[in-house]
């Protein structure tokens, strides 16, 4: 980093309603951009710099009034392509001073991580209200015994389906895929007045359609839900139960690959001639064919085929357009493996199957939610073509798991993790943020999908070794981030790995067995976040970043959320928390989510008491609360 002067912490801008007059403009239209800085910083003129059809532009910005402790600036911003982005250059009596969405420099930066805006994007605005569940639908709720796998129905490698007694542990020889607890989607329809008295309104299923395995990432029928979770009658009425209560649903799909048995590739390996046979790619007809990372039973698929993306998303009935229309009217859908869709070798067609879904899907519903999964840089797909949001593993999952258990880094077919013996810096947590938020326009930082845990991942219960107050940080963080945040079923009541299971294990009914005080912790926040538009929509906002504690502001309009997070066995020692250069002007009055605790911002600082290990989030009142 350059050195900054420390007047340089007060200059502040994102993507939120205080900073941009509109943040969903039309092209054409003009936009209002505003800057704060310090009252007393030693700044003379602000410029905007931006880049009209290629061409540099730069701006100069006007005062826009003053009161303790900031200064504002305003300039307009015509939004006259489709993608807007901007920079700002400060002249000050020290120097020269870049600032764009990856933070404050002294060089002139490269455009990717400038500040932008998008035009004519219609953007599914339910996100910000909503707080996701996702449901393993094997493990979560058995609804119907009667639909339970049997071992009679079908054999792989010589084993068949086995349904095992709920909760208990398989044997540690039986194929993985086959282990069944009979879970089913009227399971989940019979336990809604749990999920709703969570506070939660939105669910994630994971597959529900036809295949073999308990996971259904082997597809074998994209046009039927699998009669073993009840078929498509069962989910026709899931999606009944959640209109009654006003909840909405995200499915998931494979358009990647497929199932072995799906009878595309059994038809393309009988007949080298068949038009299915172009919908993957064989070295050797019909055994040596690509696989997703080359597992047999997950043969790719190959969209240089147009009949292939026909099926798939272009034709009126396309397996993308049909769940999402009545009876089924899915809310929207998460594509797995969206990295590696339509890229193969020299064919690297993601981009275009991409754009391609995302029309289809926005066509059969304007605000569907289109969420891709993707754990490494996803910043390409998220400029507005093509996803709306991804699962944040990178810009939010990964960074905080690396603060709270150290750095770990392992890659598919390494042996090894790659993994450090010093604590994880909270300048790089903060870093890891900034950089992914700085790479994708505001309006899309909103609709990522933020998660601590899934069912590809360990339990946050297991990442943090049974830590209560590292979970319940892990949560308030979660709960707070700008983005849509999404709990994994059982989290909240201290559900952890179980031997052979992973984090798919069965979800606990038993409530002599739940953790009611971290159910009572998760309910708190969701009913926060469900209610604060500074969480929903607020600017973002890094305050401070300790060695062992970082804070962070979400505010809109007249309400402010602080955020401390510290990981330190000692804690945190009382003391003025400097946040004048967050705009909070003296006077403010903050008062503590769970302690009702007060503190009261004099002489630029907050005055907080001493903080153990876990978090507080304090909450701006006004005079006449």
């Amino acid at each position: 980093m350059p050195y900054l002067p420390a007047w340089f912490q007060s200059v502040h801008h994102d993507g939120s309603d205080a900073f941009v007059s509109n943040p969903y403009p039309r092209l054409g239209d003009t936009v209002q951009i505003r800057l704060r800085t310090g009252l007393d910083a030693p700044i003379r003129r602000i410029f905007v710099r931006t880049e009209p059809d290629g061409e540099q532009a730069i701006t100069p910005m006007t005062p826009d009034g003053a009161a303790p402790p900031a200064r504002w600036w305003q300039a307009e911003l015509p939004i006259d392509q489709p993608l807007v982005h901007y920079r700002f250059l400060l002249e000050a009596d020290d120097g020269l001073w870049w600032l764009n969405a990856a933070g404050p420099g002294d060089f002139d930066p490269l455009d990717g991580a400038d500040f932008k805006l998008l035009a004519d994007y219609d953007a599914p605005t339910w996100l910000h209200s909503s707080v996701f569940y996702q449901i393993f639908p094997d493990r979560f709720a058995n609804g119907d015994p009667s639909n339970d796998p049997q071992p009679h129905e079908y054999e792989y490698r010589g084993y068949g389906p086995q349904t095992f007694p709920w909760g208990t542990l398989p044997p540690d020889d039986y194929p993985f895929p086959l282990v069944f607890f009979g879970g089913d989607l009227q399971g989940i329809a019979q336990h809604l007045d749990y999920v709703e008295q969570l506070g939660v309104n939105a669910l994630y299923l994971n597959p529900v359609f036809t295949a073999p395995s308990n996971h259904k990432y082997d597809v074998i029928d994209y046009q039927h839900v699998d009669p073993h979770f009840g078929g498509d009658e069962a989910l026709v009425a899931l999606r009944q139960a959640l209109d009654g209560r006003g909840m909405r649903y995200l499915l998931d799909i494979v358009p990647n690959h497929c199932g072995y048995w799906h009878p595309w590739f059994q038809t393309a390996r009988a007949d080298a001639a068949a038009p299915e046979a172009a919908f993957f790619t064989f070295s050797e007809h019909p055994e040596k064919y690509a696989a997703w990372l080359g597992v047999w039973t997950l043969p790719k698929l190959n969209y240089t085929s147009a009949e292939l993306r026909r099926r798939v998303y272009g034709a009126d009935d396309a397996v993308f357009r049909r769940w999402l229309q009545a009876p089924f009217a899915a809310d929207g859908w998460r594509v797995d493996v969206a990295n590696m869709l339509g890229r193969q070798g020299a064919n690297q067609l993601g981009v275009e199957v991409a754009r391609g879904i995302r029309q289809a899907v926005k066509q059969a519903r304007a605000d569907a939610y289109l969420l891709g999964e993707n754990f490494f840089d996803a910043s390409a797909q998220l400029q507005g073509d093509q996803f709306d949001g991804v699962m944040n593993y990178g810009g939010f999952t990964r960074p905080l798991r690396h603060w709270l258990q150290g750095f770990s880094q392992g890659a598919w077919g390494m042996s090894e993790r790659i993994t450090s013996a010093h604590p994880y810096p909270t300048e790089a947590l903060v870093a890891g943020w900034q950089s992914r938020l700085a790479a994708i326009p505001w309006a899309v930082a909103l609709q990522q999908f933020n998660l601590l845990a899934s069912h590809d991942t360990e339990r946050i219960q297991t990442q943090v070794k049974g830590n209560e107050a590292l979970h319940r940080l892990a949560a308030a963080v979660l709960l707070t981030f700008p983005g849509v945040p999404s709990l994994y079923y059982g989290d909240e009541i201290g559900l952890s790995d179980r031997a052979e299971l992973g984090s798919r294990g069965c979800m606990v009914w038993d409530e002599r067995r739940w953790n009611r005080e971290l159910l009572d912790f998760y309910r708190t926040l969701i009913s926060l976040r469900r209610r604060s538009a500074a969480l929903q929509r607020g600017g973002f906002q890094i305050l401070a970043a300790e060695p062992d504690s970082f804070v962070f502001q979400r505010a809109a309009e007249a309400e402010r959320v602080l955020v401390l997070a510290h990981r330190g066995q000692q804690p945190r020692p009382a003391g003025p928390l400097p946040v004048a250069h967050g705009g909070i002007p003296d006077g403010t009055r903050f008062v503590e989510l769970w302690s009702g605790a007060e503190a009261t911002v004099a002489h630029g600082a907050l005055p907080l008491p001493e903080q153990p290990q876990g978090v507080t989030v304090w909450m701006s009142v006004t005079s006449n609360e």
